[in-house]
């Protein structure tokens, strides 16, 4: 059995995870997919939710798509004993000093800016995402991680590219990482939605970090 925790992006929730988390669950696995705090909250404060879940946990497998690869860097920078693997799904890996603004770039930097100039606190859900979606907090993409290289001891990483996500704000990301021999990249003609345009490929995948 497997310990899988796993954290959504910007303006999501763990319902995102339902179609996989049910499945990983039939098959006798643990599967935590929380949804983070909104409001008036920072990257730090996501970063602490997940660490007082995974702090009970052993060998978990962190997956985070889009903004939750943000989140679960941290996490394993501060708890890397605690993790087995890591997996991102079209997802921020950022380094030392990096926030999501820093690494995106164009349109997406003006949709969380931009888009929280109502209340200056958080951006909206895009038009096509799910009416379940919310507004997510800016300062969780303005604020940088914070990293020792502690994350560095996690060996175990690994990369879905989405290679249909027009304009990607991952592009330079999958750059950086597809060559790497330290990390298990791939991508796939898909757009930026991997749980709902690619569950059999994820839960493969999935299957394959928790080993």
């Amino acid at each position: 059995m497997t310990t899988y925790v796993l954290i959504p992006g910007a303006c999501h929730g763990g319902w995102y995870y339902d179609p996989i988390a049910s499945r990983l669950r039939a098959e006798g696995h643990e599967v935590h997919a929380p949804t983070p705090s909104t409001g008036r909250v920072n990257l730090e404060d996501h970063v602490a939710e997940v660490l007082a879940l995974v702090g009970d946990l052993s060998d978990v497998v962190l997956v985070g798509h889009s903004y939750g690869g943000m989140v679960i860097t941290v996490v394993a920078d501060r708890l890397p004993d605690r993790v087995k693997a890591l997996v991102y799904l079209d997802a921020f890996v950022p380094r030392d000093g990096e926030s999501g603004y820093d690494i995106a770039h164009g349109r997406w930097r003006e949709w969380y800016v931009e888009g929280a100039s109502g209340d200056g606190f958080a951006f909206p859900p895009l038009p096509f995402f799910d009416p379940r979606a919310t507004p997510h907090p800016l300062a969780t993409m303005l604020q940088r991680a914070s990293l020792t290289g502690a994350v560095d001891k996690v060996t175990e990483r690994f990369y879905l590219f989405a290679e249909r996500f027009p304009d990607s704000p991952l592009a330079t990301t999958w750059a950086r990482l597809r060559d790497d021999p330290s990390w298990r990249a791939v991508g796939l003609p898909i757009g930026h939605d991997v749980v709902g345009e690619a569950p059999e490929e994820l839960l493969a995948l999935l299957r394959t970090a928790g080993g």
